[in-house]
């Protein structure tokens, strides 16, 4: 099977791991496989470099530009894939019109988003072959939202990319290093610094927990609204408490070093973040927005909160930071939830075996 994949900037957030992990995974199955990008490079590019999928770019220099994509269907016809997977909002809304020029292709839209989707993109939901959404809820949103039939829409899971569980003890050294006791509770949050993902109400409502508890605050990730949230932090009298530790190729000390994830994000279809937490056994607090819920098991594995419901998420941080054995309970619940769910393996085979059904004629 020739299959193109279509992204347009390789940046470190969870869609372009997962188009770098889907050609990866179904080159080694056997299939042709080229990721095709509209910017070069990017931060993963020189992952996406060493993988054994063909990668190419549109634009002959970063023209900065995400929706800059020239000769996009001069260059997919001339591929002749069997199948083309569209990742990302940008490459969702040029699917319809890649569907129209390979009208043999299989073209598949994906859903992995919680924002209000642009024109381009809904046409392309009508006019491409198949969909992939990545919740449940994010499937109800299509059909319910945007009157899309449910048999076109398969919803498989984001497979936990940059880690795997592991027994490993604690990382005790990278708590030292950072100042934490070992009866802090550090409390975790990995990703992009983007206003959707609200690392600032983060903050701010552990700036109310009461002063004589032990915590940290590690926020990972780099982006537009760090240097604000460092502000805010230091204003806040944090200084000491709040750490910012900058972009994580592979996270996985953090998770082996933390005891309770959280997230305030106001989008997000299936959280990358959450999950690997998860199987780290990491208690999650976290905000319902869209499939956040399908993350973890509320009540059991960590705290699902009505969105904006601070006084419960505060509540919640106060109960596990507390009580040691809640978050032992709570991590047992997560790594068995996890291990049984989003493993890469599992993942891998649901877009192989959807991709060998669309492409049977």
């Amino acid at each position: 099977m020739k299959i193109l994949i279509v992204q347009d900037y390789l940046r470190s957030g969870g869609t372009e791991r997962q188009a770098v992990f889907l050609g990866a995974a179904a080159s080694r199955a056997g299939h042709e496989v080229t990721l095709l990008t509209f910017r070069p490079r990017g931060a993963l590019g020189d992952e996406a470099l060493n993988q054994p999928f063909a990668f190419k770019s549109l634009q002959p220099f970063d023209c900065h530009l995400d929706w800059f994509a020239p000769g996009l269907l001069r260059t997919a016809e001339a591929a002749a894939p069997d199948l083309v997977l569209c990742m990302g909002r940008m490459a969702n809304c040029y699917a319809g019109f890649i569907q129209r020029r390979l009208p043999r292709a299989a073209v598949i839209c994906t859903m992995r988003t919680g924002k209000d989707l642009p024109w381009l993109f809904l046409r392309s939901l009508r006019r491409c072959r198949h969909v992939v959404a990545n919740s449940h809820v994010a499937k109800r949103v299509l059909t319910d939202r945007y009157d899309l039939p449910a048999h076109q829409i398969t919803v498989i899971h984001n497979p936990a990319l940059r880690t795997r569980p592991t027994d490993a003890p604690r990382n005790a050294s990278l708590r030292q290093y950072y100042g934490a006791n070992p009866s802090t509770v550090v409390l975790l949050n990995v990703a992009m610094f983007r206003p959707e993902k609200n690392q600032r109400e983060l903050i701010e409502l552990c700036s109310l927990l009461p002063g004589y508890l032990d915590w940290q605050l590690w926020l990972g990730g780099e982006g537009l609204t760090r240097r604000k949230c460092e502000r805010l932090a230091h204003g806040l009298g944090l200084g000491g408490r709040v750490r910012f530790l900058g972009y994580q190729s592979d996270p996985t000390p953090l998770y082996q070093a933390a005891d309770v994830a959280v997230l305030a994000s106001q989008s997000e279809s299936l959280s990358n973040f959450l999950i690997e937490a998860q199987l780290h056994g990491l208690p999650a607090v976290a905000y319902d927005i869209v499939g956040v819920g399908e993350c973890f098991l509320p009540d059991r594995s960590g705290f699902l909160l009505r969105n904006h419901d601070q006084a419960g998420f505060l509540d919640a941080l106060d109960r596990l930071i507390r009580n040691p054995g809640l978050r032992r309970s709570c991590s047992t619940e997560a790594r068995r939830y996890a291990e049984a769910r989003f493993t890469a393996e599992q993942q891998i085979q649901a877009h192989l075996t959807l991709f060998a059904d669309l492409t049977k004629a």
